[in-house]
């Protein structure tokens, strides 16, 4: 548990960072731009520093997810070495949450099922957008599956759009969602 709540840490970190360029609104990734973005290139760019907290804090869009992770212990876990591949709700996606939902969520009684709630976000690997769009679900280091799911040029994990792919952190990849999604 140790390992798997550093290890998502460590994928949110990544994607603050990895997020933190700029202020201008990108659109959805889409599954074309998914399928036939070329895969990072590892001679021109320096390989990432930074760990998948690190990158989500430093992005500025994350705070909600940051402090959640915070709160649930993972930040070990995730600032280790990995892999993982995180869906990361950004601050708004979190707001469309039902009110109250995340201050019941970050009380200490309730660490057990913000736990979950964020480890259904994390997969175990670096998997890639391209290689999420060839699959129909992906495990969740929770346990449980994911939903994918192509329509037309949308990617959707859960219902949620995913809106930026392929945010590549020193210890695995963080895909941005539009919503939080929430185990059964």
């Amino acid at each position: 548990m140790k390992l798997f709540s550093s290890l998502l840490l460590l994928s949110l970190t990544s994607l603050a960072t990895a997020c933190a360029g700029g202020t201008a609104q990108e659109p959805p990734a889409t599954a074309e731009t998914v399928a036939s973005d070329p895969p990072p290139s590892t001679d021109s760019a320096p390989a990432p520093t930074s760990n998948i907290v690190q990158t989500a804090a430093a992005a500025g869009s994350f705070s909600t997810l940051v402090a959640a992770v915070k709160a649930a212990g993972l930040v070990e876990t995730l600032s280790g070495p990995g892999p993982f591949t995180v869906f990361a709700p950004t601050d708004e996606a979190f707001k469309k949450l039902p009110p109250g939902t995340v201050e019941s969520l970050l009380k200490p009684e309730n660490k057990d099922k913000l736990v979950a709630v964020l480890t259904y976000h994390v997969v175990p690997g670096s998997v890639m957008a391209k290689d999420v769009v060839a699959r129909k679900s992906l495990k969740t280091v929770q346990g449980q599956d994911l939903a994918v799911a192509v329509n037309g040029s949308d990617v959707h994990i859960n219902g949620a759009l995913l809106t930026k792919a392929d945010i590549v952190a020193s210890n695995g990849v963080i895909h941005v969602i539009d919503s939080v999604v929430l185990p059964k």
